[in-house]
């Protein structure tokens, strides 16, 4: 069988399983396991494939047909431009997220400066870590309450080259901070905020990812009320809390904030909220 013939096979198969891009996902496992390019992809297209190959590669897409995301097989997602370490201890990076990255940049545009930010909620280390090289002056703090995503999230910022101005907390959301840590510039997070009657509308790739990552098993307002209303005692004066939501929408706005941006996607979804610090 040629590498065409094997694509298009594997492509029928994760069709009939419910996967929406059914053969972008056969070629990117392919890729992955044969470590070409797409390029190579389609060059190659006519070449025979090795029995050993083709075992290996059936492997992967079993392992999608049973709706495991790709970032999980593969190990790696890409955020900002730059390549994650993934694995089932942590969230999934997503593009909704970089949003969040969008309107640092924005609200702090002097990349050169000394800036202090905080990531709440850290997982894979994609907002502290693209932070940390987005602005390389800048101290970083993150926390998280799983020792086994801060193992990843540390790996990710050694990688990156990072790690000497990213430091990581465990704990339960701003608890895990020091008395040493702060005052911020910016309270940063991507919190749990599905809300519990959502999580069985989800898609099915969605429960491999961990669980406590989605939802704060209520309304999905519970973290973002918590990172509100103790982040604020962790700015600077006129200090920023930026934080990622979905459809459960934005909690009340505690009076030592002042709400200055709904974050809407191009498709006009609320994506998150910018706050002041009075």
């Amino acid at each position: 069988m040629n590498i065409r013939d094997l694509i298009r096979q594997a492509a029928r198969q994760l069709e009939t399983a419910g996967c929406d891009a059914a053969r972008v996902d056969a070629e990117i496992l392919l890729m992955h396991f044969c470590n070409i390019s797409r390029t190579d992809l389609i060059i190659k297209a006519l070449d025979e494939v090795p029995e050993s190959i083709e075992k290996g590669f059936q492997s992967l897409i079993k392992r999608r047909a049973k709706r495991e995301p790709i970032a999980y097989i593969t190990g790696e997602k890409e955020f900002w431009s730059r390549p994650f370490l993934v694995t089932p201890d942590v969230l999934i990076p997503r593009p909704e997220t970089e949003h969040l990255i969008e309107e640092v940049l924005g609200r702090f545009p002097d990349q050169r400066d000394k800036y202090t930010f905080c990531d709440i909620g850290t997982g894979s280390g994609c907002i502290a870590i693209t932070l940390a090289c987005e602005y390389p002056n800048a101290h970083i703090v993150a926390t998280d309450i799983s020792k086994a995503a801060l193992a990843v999230a540390g790996s990710n910022a050694e990688s990156l080259g990072v790690s000497d101005r990213v430091t990581f907390r465990h704990g339960n959301m701003l608890h895990a901070l020091t008395s040493g840590d702060g005052p911020f510039d910016a309270v940063i997070s991507n919190p749990p905020y599905v809300a519990i009657h959502e999580m069985e509308e989800l898609e099915a790739e969605l429960d491999f990812e961990p669980r406590g990552a989605l939802t704060d098993e209520g309304n999905g307002l519970q973290f973002l009320e918590i990172i509100l209303n103790e982040g604020v005692k962790r700015l600077k004066p006129a200090g920023l809390i930026m934080v990622e939501t979905g459809p459960c929408g934005l909690p009340e706005t505690p009076a030592q904030l002042e709400m200055q941006k709904q974050i809407i996607d191009l498709a006009g979804h609320l994506r998150g909220g910018v706050y002041q610090a009075r």
